[in-house]
């Protein structure tokens, strides 16, 4: 395996529509989150009659011999609030005894507000992203198996960062950031079809508890989901076999598999088949990232030029917007703005060789 190039195209899939064109937060297709494979939690799915996903299903066939073991390992994003609260009036205690309690609407001291200038810089209220990774023991592939469940979780956190005025000292604001606790479980069951063949089942199962979730809003269940959820499957002694391109005495087993909200494909260099990237997105066997792509834009993977080219014509108060959204947002105003000539060109077009 090109553990590289699988993680390339593994991050692409993780943020693709992380962020939208035009990159703000005060953009409406920026307001509501629209990821693929987002699993919500089972009573918010079973509230809404199966309309929002909170199971993912990949299987695919294995070649093994005696010895082979397969690696798995689940990818998703959990959504962190951002809140920006503003004080309303002279706090009389320290930042840290006005307590978490009081930061929010009708505070006392702190009123939540869109955005806030402190110091020349805009800070906004924004959903934020951390990547989360699981990672399941080793599974020795030798045939029928009882399903074999991984438990996960991720705690609940909050952190506070107070914004000072440069001036004065003085705390204008604060920026809290709040993340709820998530469980899961990942089940992997293997069945023997033939002497040397096995079909891998792998559920990903979003277990996180939601109180009232027939009344809860699909933000509040976003925030106890996973998002772009992904599966990398790796195998070592073994192969796997093309659901795509399968050869013809494997193309009924192939036809077997049962994908839900996933299409599995080989990853890595042209012809390797020890590795099998389970995606919410569609893809071909062995995909690659374009040399001629400069970096990430999260909001199309055939789009580059496009996109860069109307990110130039934003306006100065436009791409101060974008800058303070998002760090991953900044990134992209500053590397197409530093972007030469010559690398624009390069995403105009290239001649492909066909042999």
């Amino acid at each position: 395996m090109t553990t590289g190039l699988v993680e390339k195209i593994a991050d692409a899939v993780l943020y693709e529509g992380y962020i939208l064109y035009p990159y703000r937060s005060s953009a409406v297709k920026n307001q509501q989150r629209w990821n693929f494979g987002a699993l919500c939690p089972e009573s918010y799915s079973l509230a809404q009659t199966g309309t929002e996903s909170w199971t993912m299903q990949t299987e695919c066939l294995v070649q093994q011999k005696q010895g082979t073991l397969l690696t798995v390992k689940v990818r998703f994003l959990q959504l962190v609030q951002r809140d920006v609260a503003q004080v309303i009036f002279d706090c009389p205690v320290e930042l840290a005894d006005c307590g978490h309690q009081r930061i929010g609407p009708g505070s006392s001291h702190f009123a939540l507000v869109p955005w806030l200038e402190v110091n020349g810089r805009r800070w906004q209220s924004w959903q934020e992203a951390v990547e989360r990774n699981v990672c399941v023991p080793a599974l020795n592939v030798d045939g029928a198996t009882e399903p074999a469940r991984t438990p996960f979780s991720f705690a609940a956190g909050e952190s506070i960062e107070p914004l000072l005025n440069e001036s004065d000292g003085k705390t204008v604001g604060v920026m809290r950031r709040t993340q709820q606790e998530i469980t899961g479980a990942v089940e992997i069951t293997t069945t023997q079809l033939a002497d040397n063949l096995t079909r891998v089942n792998v559920q990903i199962l979003n277990l996180t508890p939601l109180v009232n979730a027939g009344e809860s809003s699909r933000d509040t269940a976003l925030l106890r989901s996973f998002v772009s959820t992904h599966t990398i499957l790796n195998v070592t002694c073994g192969e796997f076999v093309s659901l795509l391109d399968p050869p013809e005495s494997l193309r009924e087993a192939a036809a077997g598999c049962r994908n839900v909200g996933t299409y599995p494909v080989l990853v890595g260099e042209e012809g390797a088949r020890d590795c099998i990237l389970s995606s919410p997105i569609i893809l071909y066997d062995y995909p690659q990232i374009a040399p001629e792509s400069p970096g990430s834009l999260y909001d199309g993977t055939e789009i580059d030029e496009i996109l860069t080219l109307r990110i130039m014509t934003l306006t100065d108060e436009e791409k101060r917007e974008m800058r303070d959204t998002d760090e991953r947002a900044r990134q992209i105003l500053e590397r197409t703005e530093l972007l030469p000539a010559e690398q624009l060109l390069k995403m105009h077009g290239a001649m492909k060789s066909v042999k």
